[in-house]
């Protein structure tokens, strides 16, 4: 398969850029590294000085190394119970951020008319702000149980299912195309880690970025240097 770099930290593969934006209805986004700077599992084990414990469960998770996304979650949020709600509050409000480009990249797609998707295996607690604080169409990921104002531990059943893995993340880029009454292959999947592969696989078109190495090399566009805004380089 064809292999170009574009320009430095920017390389494409099976297909000649550019493309038109305007052949594409939807753009779906991981959260975690992706969309934002930080893992928040990470942020909010280090309330409870447990950061580097559950770090080292989500690099190996993200890298393809344990391959059971749902028993890897389920370990990791055990390990939160006992950190208060607050804790989370204090996460998105002095340590999470966006990633760079990523307000262009979302504004230049939204004008354009692609309807937007954030799908994650974080927490609706970012999740629902971060639409509402960009104005995204779509979301789905994990509910944490929270009791008299501290989490427990487990993460709640939701009428979809329990767990947004990574077939779950295929399964709603899918149905939410099927909604928009569009093909997937007019859908854009951005991730970085190997729970974004099966969304990345059913996609017309596949963006890692910073992304692992097993990413990486399966994405239609791979941005190695440089802002989310950068994928706009190959689509006019």
């Amino acid at each position: 398969m064809q292999t170009q770099q574009i320009s430095p930290g920017l390389i494409t593969r099976g297909f000649t850029p550019p493309l038109s934006l305007s052949d594409f209805g939807l753009i779906a986004f991981d959260m975690d590294s992706t969309l934002i700077n930080i893992e928040c599992i990470d942020e909010i084990a280090d309330a409870v000085g447990r950061k580097a414990e559950v770090a080292e469960i989500t690099e190996a998770t993200m890298r393809g190394e344990i391959t059971d996304f749902k028993e890897s979650l389920r370990r990791r949020v055990a390990l939160l119970a006992g950190v208060p709600e607050a804790a989370l509050e204090a996460v998105y409000a002095e340590r999470l951020q966006l990633n760079p480009g990523a307000e262009t990249l979302i504004r230049t797609c939204q004008a354009a008319g692609l309807k937007t998707l954030l799908v994650s295996g974080g927490f609706t607690f970012f999740t629902d702000r971060l639409c509402e604080r960009l104005g995204l169409d779509f979301s789905r990921s994990n509910q944490l149980e929270v009791v008299s104002g501290v989490l427990t531990g487990r993460v709640l059943e939701q009428s979809w299912g329990d767990i947004c893995d990574g077939e779950e993340k295929r399964r709603m880029v899918q149905l939410t195309c099927g909604e928009l009454g569009i093909e997937p292959r007019r859908a854009i999947a951005v991730g970085d880690g190997s729970n974004d592969l099966p969304m990345m696989a059913v996609a017309g078109l596949s963006v890692a970025y910073h992304a692992k190495p097993a990413v990486r090399a399966k994405a239609m566009v791979s941005i190695e240097a440089g802002g989310l805004d950068r994928l706009l380089e190959v689509l006019l």
